[in-house]
């Protein structure tokens, strides 16, 4: 009798270390499978996606409504209440989705017969920098802050013409990419020096065309497709447009497929 008693405490003891493993294996398994989630692109991955028209120019996208683009300071952020729940839906900073908005509204007025649609900018903006996002790295994104700047900067590979890169000398001494020897894409948008000093416009009221302000940015991409006179409501005058910004098929498929999903309120996929 004296140690009857003995077993059942090492029982308990047991027991508790089991359920302790138990939980242990549990916590893992989530944290495994959050995990995976996030490199596969978050739960809406495994939501009933709709298939993507191939479309060109990609059917339009919800429109934003009309607002004074004239008036001072940033306008973009007028057109919270449009973007907010579209930016939900397609998982975009929603000032991007304002910045986007905001520079179709002016290419209305300024290039009516463009025909530019908000969600073609953010077809672009999206392989471009995944909407000024894009670091390089996985697991460590970069952001728009409070003023729709890129955090940290965005500045590309040098374009010395190895690789696949085109041969491009420096043209602003370094200004706009810290770069005084070749030019470098810079921004949310990727304009390089050359291009900036031509289709660069202000867009956030402040006075200065910024190339890693998103609302700049946007609205200096709209000026470039919309040169020359384009019509980007038919298929050459869209697809002229959008290889001006990469002469590429592949480039030209992928801005088509982005955009075609945010017209469908679903987010881009690779």
């Amino acid at each position: 009798m004296t140690f009857s008693g003995r077993p059942g405490r090492r029982a308990r003891g047991c027991g508790c270390v089991a359920l302790l493993v138990v939980v242990g294996a549990v916590v893992m398994v989530v944290a495994l499978v959050a995990f995976l989630l996030s490199a596969l692109g978050g739960p809406e991955q495994f939501v009933q996606r709709q298939p993507v028209p191939e479309d060109v120019p990609p059917a339009a996208a919800t429109p934003p409504p009309a607002i004074d683009v004239h008036a001072p300071g940033r306008t973009a952020n007028e057109l919270h209440a449009w973007a907010a729940p579209i930016a939900e839906e397609i998982g975009v900073d929603p000032q991007a989705v304002r910045a986007y908005g905001n520079a179709a509204l002016i290419a209305a007025e300024a290039w009516p017969a463009c025909n530019l649609q908000w969600n073609t900018l953010a077809g672009i903006g999206w392989v471009e920098t995944r909407h000024g996002t894009y670091t390089g790295k996985k697991f460590d994104a970069g952001r728009l802050d409070e003023n729709g700047v890129a955090q940290p900067p965005i500045i590309g590979p040098a374009l010395d013409g190895t690789g696949n890169f085109a041969l491009i000398t420096d043209t602003d001494g370094g200004t706009l990419d810290s770069d005084a020897e070749y030019d470098r894409a810079v921004g949310p948008m990727q304009f390089i020096p050359g291009s900036w000093a031509i289709y660069g416009r202000d867009a956030d009221g402040d006075g200065v065309a910024n190339p890693q302000q998103i609302d700049d940015a946007a609205l200096s991409a709209a000026n470039l497709l919309c040169a020359n006179g384009r019509d980007l409501s038919t298929a050459e005058g869209w697809a002229d447009a959008v290889l001006t910004y990469n002469h590429s098929r592949e480039y030209l498929h992928n801005v088509r497929d982005a955009a075609a999903n945010y017209a469908l309120t679903q987010r881009a996929t690779r």
